[in-house]
């Protein structure tokens, strides 16, 4: 409660003195790295080592068997988990596993589970125990599991309290709706194995945030995720697609966030940092972009920024309709070991854009390029210092990573198991009774379904009518067959 008062005293301060007041006290963002650069070679030595790792087992494969699957990837994350063949014994593992600025993320580290046994979202200002609503209010630590694979359609705005995990594991879990998911003034959420799609604007009414308060809420951008104002934050393996706004907002001074292993597709607005040009608090924003894939139809903002240090590393861009980087109000961004694939139109090859600004402004903003792969004519106008000025080269992301993207960027999106197993699904006993798990479906067996098709989905459609609608093709079979006897 006090740091949120700070927080909303802070930026009210600094509304009423938006080009001095912040720095005239020197005042700094809570969670702010005091060396962002330092938080940038530490993911690159991550990516290293897990590559290092990666390629040895797999020269050694070559020499003993033709079975060359392993669990080891490239990528640091899902290395740092999905090893574990029992994982699903101590799920909360997860939570040691971010890089980058949104590494201390804790979530529900720690909370007991908290099962979501209901899809339904019946009434936002009193939801029932067993909603997904009534799990992320609490003010306690809470790891949210689900009980089955289900879509939660919501009424209103899900606004989460602080320490709160959503893990998808095991499970098909959609959210769609009314508002979808707010992190307002809150620190350490983690949002893992979730689609989010088709998100619409909401409000104009009350909306429970706590147990102890409710209030009235004006009218949502339909963001898929809003963050306003938050610290702490890592969003992993989810598939985004189909919102009113933008799939993912990042705004009002917050910090100390990763944005990793997602798969974005079907929109246009996809990503903005950052409030606005003369927001100072941004200018402590400070965001990991790591290991996603961006996928098809997909027009602008892979993100778009404001002020803050953005570090866009290892990620896919499987081409644009505009461009794939932009910004103003000069953020420094650090572009390593990317794939950019531009599209066909011969006046979007570039990959970046200074948003509305003269080049006599934006010549002295630091965005920079190394390691990156350019394809399809793709180019990067970078500006700014030296990368030798600011930037030890000896440290940095070698550019052999960009050629192993495809490997580190395989399973970007939600995962389930490939042999159809439930073994990573929620059971008390899976948590609770080592025995009764058995050994089967380790987190090595869990592959992406979040494909490029061309469906209202962007590939989640096939996942959905497979796992939410089994009994679908069933009833179709026997249909056909009455109407043959017809």
């Amino acid at each position: 409660m006090f740091q949120s008062s700070c927080i909303v005293v802070f930026l009210i301060l600094t509304s009423f003195f938006p080009f001095g007041f912040g720095n005239f006290l020197n005042l700094t963002l809570p969670g702010q790295h005091p060396d962002p650069e330092a938080v940038a070679l530490e993911v690159n030595r991550k990516v290293n080592a897990s590559l290092s790792i990666f390629q040895s087992r797999r020269k050694m494969l070559s020499y003993t068997s033709s079975d060359q699957s392993s669990c080891q990837t490239g990528n640091p994350i899902d290395d740092c988990w999905r090893c574990d063949r029992s994982w699903q014994l101590n799920r909360q593992r997860l939570a040691d596993c971010a890089i980058g600025f949104g590494q201390y993320a804790l979530g529900g580290k720690g909370g007991r589970y908290y099962v979501v046994t209901s899809s339904s979202d019946p009434d936002p200002v009193n939801p029932p125990p067993g909603t997904l609503r009534y799990g992320v209010i609490q003010e306690e630590p809470l790891w949210i599991v689900f009980s089955a694979n289900m879509e939660i359609k919501l009424s209103e705005e899900l606004i989460f309290n602080s320490h709160k995990t959503l893990d998808g594991r095991g499970v098909n879990v959609h959210i769609t709706g009314g508002g979808c998911i707010t992190l307002q003034y809150i620190s350490n959420v983690i949002i893992h194995n979730i689609h989010v799609h088709h998100c619409y604007q909401s409000g104009d009414t009350n909306v429970r945030s706590s147990p102890s308060h409710f209030g009235y809420r004006g009218k949502s951008d339909g963001d898929g995720i809003s963050i306003f104002g938050s610290r702490d934050i890592w969003i992993d393996h989810c598939s985004l697609s189909n919102c009113k706004d933008g799939l993912i907002d990042v705004v009002m001074g917050s910090t100390g966030i990763t944005i990793s292993n997602n798969h974005f597709s079907h929109h246009n607005e996809v990503m903005l940092l950052g409030h606005s040009d003369d927001y100072l608090p941004d200018s402590g924003m400070q965001v990991t972009i790591s290991f996603n894939h961006f996928g098809k139809k997909l027009i602008q903002r892979m993100p778009r920024c404001r002020r803050g240090y953005i570090h866009v590393v290892n990620n896919d861009f499987t081409r644009w309709e505009m461009y794939a980087i932009g910004g103003s109000g000069n953020p420094t961004i650090n572009s390593q070991g990317n794939r950019y694939i531009a599209p066909f139109d011969p006046f979007a090859k570039e990959v970046t854009k200074r948003v509305d600004t003269e080049e006599g402004k934006w010549r002295n903003w630091n965005w920079r390029s190394e390691g990156d792969v350019m394809a399809n004519g793709a180019y990067f106008v970078a500006s700014g210092d030296e990368v030798e000025v600011k930037y030890e080269k000896a440290y940095s992301v070698e550019p052999k990573s960009a050629d192993f993207i495809d490997q580190i960027t395989l399973n970007a999106g939600v995962l389930i198991h490939s042999r159809g197993s439930n073994s990573g699904k929620w059971t008390a006993a899976t948590n609770n009774d080592t025995e009764s798990a058995g050994d089967d479906g380790g987190g090595e067996d869990l592959v992406a379904i979040s494909g490029d098709s061309d469906d209202d989905y962007g590939g989640d459609e096939a996942s959905r009518s497979s796992t939410i609608y089994p009994n679908f093709s069933l009833l179709f079979n026997f249909l056909m067959a009455l109407l043959a006897l017809l």
